[in-house]
């Protein structure tokens, strides 16, 4: 009997406030030229009641409790993956699980290796549930991150966002059922992209998008010596890939028909459309997710594809330093149902637009999120609109409260 191992459930929380690609390049006064590479029309943005553990949890949330009580009982690993610590030996993972409720027979950690750590924490919870040590189990992978740049960053300002990514995997894979042993991976050390310290992210960009396209091509090279008379055209019915901006994902897609389907400037443009492009309907409106981001794309793939019946998705993820992985699976249109339920366009849609100028006052007191202080108070009252304004307003948000003797405090509004 074929094991069945995947997604159960995926939800993406993008946060409240967005910012347009246009309106932060003439802020900046950036080429509006350049634009058109990026691909973007809006960035998510995060406000000061928000940081890695309220992403985590509010993406997680409408999963965890909308489960059986002796299913979220079975829930006995949780993985939480990021490049925005808030802690040099406390975990994310630990606030997480005691905000959902897990049970206390859990394992809990936190996993980094840049824009990669969610694809290797689900890979590792699927080889979990696959060796059949303990039947019925299910596992929770979130990725969750804040955004640090600001000028200094140049372009890559426009393109980064904020949120999280949540994947509950079990047995019964209703979003994604992965292809067991169908994979490929590329790592090497290099310096493209670091955040040395809590408040600055450093990033030599040509390095970073030269080192993702010699990995996309490695990795695929990689699954292709694994897996039975693999074709890049025929194999996958659509493609899903780590998206630091759209049109890096094109040049990616470019490169991979060139190598690997010798295909014409036409056919490849034709393919992109088809296949590639539903992937990047919500990652353009909200920026780089880090570990988050396929999954991102791989939510917007599924609910914008025009696919029938079942589909095989061919997937690569990418961490800056570096590591990645090509992978595949399979969904149906139950995986487009399943979705329906959690609305994430609704939401994302929902976001409130912010000026150039609130968005700049907003920065200064993002940038302290994630550095260490033993007490800090954060007025949540001040965000109640942007809170406010999500659709239906029925489910409860963890908000960040602020921190008392280096412990982070929440509230619920």
């Amino acid at each position: 009997m074929t094991v069945r191992i995947g997604i159960e459930a995926l939800n993406v929380h993008a946060g409240f406030a967005q910012l347009s690609t246009a309106e932060l390049f003439e802020g900046r006064g950036l080429d509006r030229e350049r634009i058109g590479h990026l691909m973007m029309r809006a960035r998510s943005i995060a406000l000061p009641c928000e940081d890695p553990i309220t992403n985590a949890v509010n993406a997680a949330a409408p999963i965890v409790n909308r489960l059986a009580p002796q299913d979220k009982e079975r829930i006995e690993l949780i993985l939480t993956s990021s490049e925005s610590g808030v802690d040099f030996s406390k975990s994310i993972a630990s606030y997480v699980h005691e905000f959902l409720g897990l049970s206390r027979k859990c394992r809990v950690m936190e996993v980094k290796q840049a824009c990669y750590a969610a694809t290797g924490a689900l890979q590792i919870a699927a080889g979990y549930l696959a060796s059949g040590v303990s039947p019925g189990a299910k596992a929770l992978v979130i990725a969750t991150d804040v955004s640090m740049v600001d000028a200094r960053a140049g372009y890559a300002e426009p393109a980064t966002g904020t949120g999280a990514s949540a994947m509950l995997l079990g047995d019964d894979p209703r979003v994604l059922a992965l292809d067991l042993g169908a994979f490929g991976t590329h790592a090497y050390e290099t310096m493209d992209s670091a955040r040395p310290m809590p408040d600055y992210d450093i990033a030599d960009v040509d390095g970073s998008l030269f080192a993702y396209l010699d990995c996309v091509s490695n990795s695929f090279t990689d699954y292709c010596g694994k897996v039975a008379d693999v074709d890049l055209q025929t194999t996958f019915d659509q493609l899903a890939l780590h998206t630091p901006f759209a049109g890096l994902v094109k040049a990616a897609h470019r490169k991979l028909m060139r190598e690997h389907a010798r295909a014409t400037p036409d056919a490849i443009e034709a393919d992109f459309a088809a296949r590639v492009s539903p992937s990047l309907v919500y990652p353009s409106q909200v920026g780089n997710l880090c570990s988050g981001s396929v999954y991102l794309a791989l939510a917007s793939l599924i609910d914008n594809a025009p696919y029938r019946g079942t589909a095989r998705v061919g997937l690569f993820s990418y961490g800056s330093g570096c590591a990645s992985e090509f992978f595949s699976g399979l969904i149906d249109e139950g995986s487009r149902a399943a979705l329906a339920e959690l609305d994430i366009a609704g939401r994302l849609t929902a976001r409130v637009p912010l000026g150039f100028a609130e968005y700049t006052e907003l920065l200064a007191e993002n940038s302290r999120c994630l550095v260490p202080v033993e007490n800090r108070k954060i007025e949540v009252e001040r965000y109640l609109r942007f809170l406010d304004a999500r659709p239906g307003g029925r489910e409860p948000l963890l908000a960040y409260r602020g921190t008392e003797g280096y412990h982070r405090t929440y509230e619920w509004v």
